[in-house]
């Protein structure tokens, strides 16, 4: 009599090459979509490409350009790429030199919704209910279902325009209160139409907008949604809800992964990224009276979490269990230790921020030798320097950079001396 034992599954090599939808990687990390900060006018810089390129040496299967909004009005920066004619060339350019690395590169887009800071970028706000945005200090106007059309039809043109410039991938943003958030969240959301009150309204955008990707490009570059688990703000979008969306999102077939964040840039920004809060560092570049008014009261605003590495774990296994899509693990990634847990654990790749700023070829040394640790120790000072081109303060200014910005000339309206909001530092650091 034969005995039969149950097949134990295999674990995935996290750096052995793997599928995201028609995509084979060289590997299963990514280059999270942090706010580079590097284009100019919207069009892509020298600096940009040489920042993406350096990552793509690093050993990354994939990098994320952040963020290229879907319309004018969808940015948070007045620098920002936008998706049009004119920021092709430089798209492709930038694509190609990637590629020539041997990575891939998806590019996230979205709109920022009721994060559009007016004053920087010439547009008016949309969100889902007229709100206030203390970050920028106006007001939000509600978005019409002609807004919403164009935005949805904005987000297909872009994706087609990223096939067009050489994309591998793109990003779908439905986090962090930027516009699909926004309405997702209960709290934000107090519309009486079709896409408020029930969760299924309040999903119809984000739904909606996945839908209009996937009909523009069918299946010639993956799409990823990075969706909210947890707003972080009493009252907001959570993780019984976004279970559901993430089934919703599975059923409907598509996208070709899913990954998690939480946070909300308009109201508890460093809940996505765990770690001191560095507000005298941000008060420093504020213009006055926000930089006496950060010093003395930042710290009952922006409150802080206590980092510990896969923070994001535990919830993201609760969408894991859920569905069958590929999940992307975010969120204090450091070693091949908490790689080896992530797969461990079913999640099929993991993304990367701040530990990729301090170094942008830790993969190729963990690769090298599987005991090496990230140089990174989450002081998040790196989230201010979204203001100046993003980067890590302990490494010496210029040391990555083989075309460093000229910043005093090429910041316009953008430049935080010359107006009181601010670029969102929650696209910068994961």
């Amino acid at each position: 009599m034969s005995t039969e034992f149950p097949r134990v599954k295999a674990i995935p090599d996290v750096l052995a090459p793997a599928k995201l939808g028609p995509l084979t990687l060289r590997n299963r990390t990514i280059k999270a979509a942090t706010y580079e900060n590097m284009a100019r006018d919207g069009l892509v810089t020298p600096a940009l490409i040489d920042f993406h390129v350096r990552h793509a040496k690093g050993g990354v299967a994939m990098t994320t350009v952040a963020y290229c909004a879907v319309t004018p009005d969808g940015r948070t920066d007045g620098e920002q790429i936008v998706w049009r004619k004119e920021a092709l060339p430089g798209l492709q350019e930038l694509t190609a030199a990637v590629h020539a690395e041997g990575a891939a590169i998806s590019a996230q887009i979205g709109h920022s919704g009721p994060c559009n800071a007016p004053k920087l970028t010439g547009y008016p706000a949309l969100g889902p209910s007229k709100m206030f945005n203390p970050m920028s200090r106006t007001m939000v106007k509600p978005a019409t279902l002609t807004d919403i059309d164009r935005v949805v039809r904005a987000h297909g043109d872009a994706a087609r325009m990223a096939v067009e410039a050489g994309f591998d991938a793109v990003e779908i943003h439905l986090g962090h209160n930027y516009l699909a958030s926004s309405f997702l969240s209960p709290k934000l959301n107090k519309r009486k139409d079709q896409y408020g009150g029930s969760l299924e309204n309040r999903a119809r955008l984000a739904l909606r907008i996945v839908s209009a990707v996937r009909e523009a490009v069918g299946n010639e570059i993956a799409i990823v949604a990075k969706l909210n688990m947890d707003d972080g703000v009493p009252g907001g979008f959570w993780l019984d809800e976004a279970i559901v969306v993430a089934k919703w999102l599975d059923e409907a077939g598509t996208v070709d992964a899913l990954e998690m964040t939480v946070g909300s840039s308009l109201e508890n920004m460093m809940y996505l990224f765990k770690g001191e809060a560095p507000i005298h560092d941000f008060a420093m570049v504020m213009p006055q009276p926000m930089q006496t008014a950060i010093k003395l009261f930042g710290s009952h605003v922006v409150k802080s979490y206590p980092y510990k590495d896969g923070y994001m774990l535990d919830d993201a296994k609760q969408i894991q269990a859920a569905v069958d899509l590929p999940l992307i693990l975010l969120g204090g990634i450091t070693d091949r230790q908490i790689m080896d847990t992530a797969m461990a654990e079913g999640f099929q790749f993991v993304a990367m921020g701040r530990a990729l700023l301090r170094e942008p070829d830790l993969i190729n040394r963990i690769a090298a030798d599987r005991t090496t640790r990230s140089l990174c120790n989450h002081n998040n000072k790196c989230m201010v320097t979204t203001f100046t081109g993003s980067r890590c303060v302990l490494v010496p200014t210029g040391e990555h950079d083989a075309y460093p910005l000229d910043l005093p000339t090429a910041r316009t309206k953008s430049s935080p001396t010359e107006a009181t909001a601010s670029p969102d530092p929650t696209l910068a650091i994961r």
